[in-house]
């Protein structure tokens, strides 16, 4: 995924980069208007975090020109606490989410997660990785033009460690993705286990690989 900084503030714009950049994310910067201007106009992003307030401009006059540029682009603004217009305005000219300043790195990391899935799962390309394929209109799986049956939790799961991959999941993030507001309802992680255990099974039999890692202690690991 490649990620576009545009903030001004030195120690700010060093922790989002060090941290997304050690998550293995492509991350580029800008710090002035002018700057990220001849960016958005010559690259396209996954995600641009946007400050709002630059020393030359608005960071919100950028969000039509990245979107003109690249649509599916995921875009972030970065606001003070008590600048309600700024926020209503961003997202009005269509940046999928805001955080107020401060904030944890970490919390920035899981709305770009969330907003880079959300676009990637709407796709309606077919997806492919090693000699599979899938069909995100018909929700179908195939290897080798030979469909594999998938229960509708399994190929939820398969979705999610595609678009995360190379990337360790815990079972938490999982059982979110899958069950969302009802997440609850599970009891423990068992149901979790046993979509993973299936679909790892399927994948094995049809491939003769073991696509999906356990990583003891964090979760899981898909790689290709």
């Amino acid at each position: 995924m490649k990620i576009l900084f545009v903030e001004d503030e030195p120690v700010l714009m060093e922790e989002m980069t060090v941290y997304f950049s050690s998550q293995g994310y492509v991350c580029e910067q800008a710090t002035t208007f002018f700057q990220s201007l001849g960016k958005v106009e010559t690259y396209a992003y996954d995600i641009a975090v946007l400050d709002v307030k630059l020393p030359d401009g608005s960071g919100l006059d950028l969000i039509p020109l990245i979107l003109n540029k690249s649509p599916e682009t995921g875009i972030i603004i970065l606001t003070a606490n008590n600048s309600l217009n700024d926020k209503l305005e961003g997202l009005n000219s269509g940046a999928d989410d805001y955080l107020t300043k401060p904030f944890y790195v970490e919390e920035l990391s899981a709305r770009v997660n969330a907003i880079y899935r959300r676009k990637t799962l709407k796709t309606s390309e077919n997806l492919k990785f090693a000699d599979f394929m899938i069909d995100p209109q018909l929700k179908e799986l195939y290897y080798k033009d030979e469909e594999i049956q998938l229960t509708k939790k399994e190929y939820q799961l398969l979705m999610y460690f595609v678009v995360n991959k190379n990337r360790v999941v815990s079972k938490s993030a999982i059982a979110e993705h899958i069950w969302g507001d009802n997440f609850d309802q599970a009891d423990n992680f068992d149901a979790v286990y046993v979509h993973l255990t299936n679909l790892r099974k399927k994948l094995n039999q049809a491939a003769q690989h073991d696509y999906i890692k356990t990583v003891y202690g964090m979760g899981y690991k898909f790689s290709c």
